[in-house]
């Protein structure tokens, strides 16, 4: 059980409070025993303050002490491989054997701002295969003869996970031993289809013998099904924005819960029931029989969940109601667990 943030930026705040929040947040999650905290790359969103991704990493690891730190993920079409090794090598020179690495081909943000990060890789996502590759080139022991060396990087082995909301990521992965990570919190409408295939098709590396599978969930939990619920509205309203093309910072919850779902135009409400259909959300009896079944149907090996909550004290109860949770819903308290890594969606969202 792990934890997926974008130091998101509330109505009324600034990047500058949601980074402290992310640092508290790690806090709290190591104290809880969460297994990893990550960040994902986002560029020109106004509720995303984890752009420069391996900054905020430095800034959680470095006030932190056991869990791990990565990212999920880098969007590594919008970097040259060597600058991400230099990057992840001289996080895991600082904090060894805690960084974690996901990598992704998507831009994480609009077309003019993609065209603006990739000046000069105008085939970055086409060349994303061999961009893998040479990155785990650089991060491995150096090589006789080896004319690019990543310093720091070679030799620290980072573990790389592939991150993925299609079959293109699951077959990617498959095809090179690495650990692949589902993004069914806001896409799941392959995942079914994509872990199959991962693991119809996984060949087995020197790092990762057997097919590893985290799958992304939202969990909003509360001490009550009516509060979880006003919560998650936060949530709601941000992809709304999202896919009105206003994205902003994350508003507060409604008011009313009714009178903002009766607002929704028919296919908005079935756009945002799709896009949440991994969601868990409610009192800790309702978020535990959800995640439970999601669990046993899809057989993750770990979940990494997601909670964007407008008040950060909720958000820091919610994470500890699931931590909670943890050792029923894994079967062992999560500070038990190994600190190395190898390297259908079910019904509509489960919302007491």
């Amino acid at each position: 059980m792990s934890i997926l943030d974008l130091a998101p930026i509330v109505e009324g705040g600034d990047a500058g409070g949601a980074l402290r929040n992310a640092l508290e947040l790690g806090r709290h999650g190591e104290r809880l025993g969460y297994r990893r905290i990550w960040f994902a790359e986002h560029h020109g969103m106004p509720g995303v303050a984890s752009a420069a991704t391996s900054v905020v990493i430095a800034h959680v690891a470095g006030g932190t002490s056991t869990i791990r730190v990565g990212a999920g993920g880098i969007m590594l079409p919008n970097h040259a491989p060597l600058v991400i090794a230099e990057q992840f090598g001289t996080l895991a020179c600082l904090f060894p054997g805690r960084i974690d690495l996901g990598v992704g081909r998507a831009p994480g943000t609009d077309p003019v701002t993609a065209r603006a990060l990739r000046r000069g890789r105008p085939d970055g996502v086409d060349r994303f295969p061999d961009d893998v590759v040479e990155l785990m080139g650089y991060l491995r022991a150096t090589r006789p003869g080896q004319a690019l060396q990543a310093i720091p990087g070679a030799g620290t082995n980072v573990p790389i996970w592939i991150l993925g909301s299609s079959l293109y990521g699951a077959q990617l992965a498959a095809a090179l031993g690495l650990p692949f990570a589902f993004a069914s919190h806001f896409a799941p409408a392959h995942m079914t289809q994509a872990l199959a295939l991962y693991r119809a098709q996984f060949r087995p590396s020197s790092g990762l013998g057997t097919p590893h599978v985290m799958l992304g969930v939202n969990v909003i939990a509360a001490d009550t099904d009516d509060e979880a619920r006003r919560l998650f509205t936060s949530l709601r309203q941000t992809f709304l924005q999202l896919r009105r093309g206003r994205p902003g910072p994350l508003p507060p919850p409604a008011r009313d819960v009714a009178a903002f779902e009766a607002q929704l135009a028919p296919e908005e409400r079935a756009m945002l029931d799709e896009t949440f259909s991994c969601a868990f959300v409610g009192s800790a009896r309702t978020v535990r029989a959800g995640l439970a079944g999601f669990i046993e149907r899809t057989r993750a090996d770990e979940v990494m969940v997601s909670g964007h909550i407008f008040d950060h004290a909720a958000r820091l109860r919610s994470f500890e109601i699931l931590g909670e949770l943890a050792p029923e819903l894994t079967g062992a308290r999560m500070t038990d667990l190994p600190a190395g890594d190898a390297v259908s969606p079910g019904p509509a969202a489960f919302v007491g």
